[in-house]
């Protein structure tokens, strides 16, 4: 099930796992990527019980998992199953998806990562302009995100940096 077709999206306990990629997917890398992830949300199961999952690829650079927590909550063990399969994803395509010291802005239109450490100092120097929009992973429910993910740099976690 894909997360525009789903039924669900508008509760708050949509749980949502985002996993952004240090780059963009390629063509090929994205078609395997969904193939892997339908092939495993399909099955995937917390204590025998099947999770109501989706996911889709945002931006053609993150990896968005969803889970109705409100049919099955998702379990250790099978956040687990989930952290598995994306770590192999990690490996294969060396996405950097579990590297959380980085920051993802849109400028001039295009999705641009840097090293956390260079963003800030760019920030600082003045290097980046305060009209990018910023990219936050810690949303944690599919309202969050569809309202919060992408924000002005001014309303974004960016704007704290001194």
């Amino acid at each position: 099930m894909k997360i525009e077709e789903s039924d669900i999206v508008e509760t708050n306990d949509y749980r949502v796992i985002i996993y952004p990629a240090s780059r963009p997917l390629e063509t090929k890398e994205a078609k395997v990527i969904t193939e892997k992830l339908y092939d495993f949300l399909s099955t995937w199961a917390a204590h025998g019980k099947p999770l109501s999952s989706s996911f889709k690829i945002e931006k053609n650079q993150f990896i968005i998992i969803c889970v109705d927590e409100e049919k099955e909550m998702a379990s250790g063990c099978s956040i687990d199953a989930l952290g598995k399969i994306m770590r192999e994803i990690d490996a294969e395509y060396q996405l950097g998806l579990f590297d959380r010291m980085k920051a993802s802005f849109i400028e001039n239109g295009e999705v641009k990562t840097l090293k956390l450490i260079d963003f800030k100092t760019k920030i600082r120097n003045g290097e980046l302009s305060k009209d990018i929009q910023v990219f936050d992973f810690s949303k944690n429910t599919y309202l969050d995100f569809l309202s919060h993910f992408i924000l002005p740099f001014e309303k974004s976690w960016a704007a704290t940096i001194k």
